[in-house]
């Protein structure tokens, strides 16, 4: 959205028509475009020799010309980054950081929390590891959304919601307001509603279909059962039968702990690699 800045997580094997599409977008829509690309740091080799407590660890000489090799690669591609910014005519830069995978939470972290939402490059599934650390460093350490195979130069028409009223949802449609605004309609599904009193209520999803209503959206309200299946197959199934352009959910995740330990729901739509999706937590 227009005076933005959208953080894009890449790694040195990010496509340039995958950069170069974000570029596009950025500049034909206003937006600051804040390149983070991620560069695994060589494990260093350590080797024993002797017996404890007599022996001791030995890092081989050539340790140092290793990881001085990484980091001129390194650099080599974030120049090649910088021209195809250039070349799209973008507000844009590009930030190279070497760094160990239980680190990329933190540092992708830092970078999103001055920026308006976050995408994750495609290639990064290729590396489910890096993955996930830098989806868990932007949902459960900073304060705006992550999307998982975004396609800038696809236009959102349609907007499907996973809603159950909990806090994760709410923050997700919250965080997807802009592009909700702009979308030709938004469907709110609820799957398996708790209709009680304390829970969901009488009429789920009326609720947020009203407050988005007053936003001038064209929304539609639909309850699925899901019949015992994983919620999450059942919310790619319906929003393709619906012809979603992105699907909207409340990630869900312990983020007091060490390692991104996700939920179901919430991992296999991190995972899956054809839908567009928004989450927040």
């Amino acid at each position: 959205m227009k005076n933005t800045t959208t953080l894009l997580v890449i790694n040195p094997d990010t496509p340039d028509t995958v950069i170069a599409e974000h570029a596009e977008a950025a500049r034909e829509r206003d937006i600051h475009l804040r390149c983070l690309m991620l560069g695994s740091a060589p494990a260093m080799p350590v080797y024993a020799y002797g017996t404890p407590p007599y022996g001791g660890m030995n890092i081989p000489d050539n340790w140092g010309e290793t990881l001085n090799g990484v980091r001129k690669e390194l650099t080599r591609r974030e120049a090649a980054i910088e021209a195809v910014l250039a070349h799209s005519g973008a507000s844009a830069d590009v930030q190279s950081l070497l760094c160990a995978t239980i680190d990329i939470k933190n540092i992708v972290a830092l970078h999103a929390r001055v920026c308006d939402v976050a995408y994750i490059a495609p290639d990064l599934h290729n590396t489910l590891g890096v993955m996930r650390e830098a989806t868990h460093g932007v949902l459960f350490k900073s304060p705006v959304g992550v999307i998982i195979n975004g396609a800038p130069s696809k236009p959102i028409k349609r907007v499907f919601i996973a809603w159950n009223s909990s806090e994760a949802a709410a923050k997700a449609v919250h965080v997807a307001l802009p592009y909700l605004r702009e979308a030709d309609e938004v469907i709110i599904a609820c799957f398996d509603p708790d209709t009680s009193r304390d829970k969901e209520g009488g009429d789920p999803g009326t609720d947020v279909a009203a407050w988005l209503s007053h936003h001038g959206c064209n929304v539609t309200v639909s309850q699925f059962p899901t019949g015992g299946r994983e919620v999450a197959q059942c919310i790619q199934d319906r929003a393709n039968e619906q012809g979603a352009d992105l699907i909207v959910l409340g990630a869900y995740g312990h983020a007091r702990m060490m390692q991104a330990v996700f939920g179901g729901t919430t991992r296999t739509m991190t995972e899956q690699t054809t839908q567009q999706v928004l989450l927040a937590h």
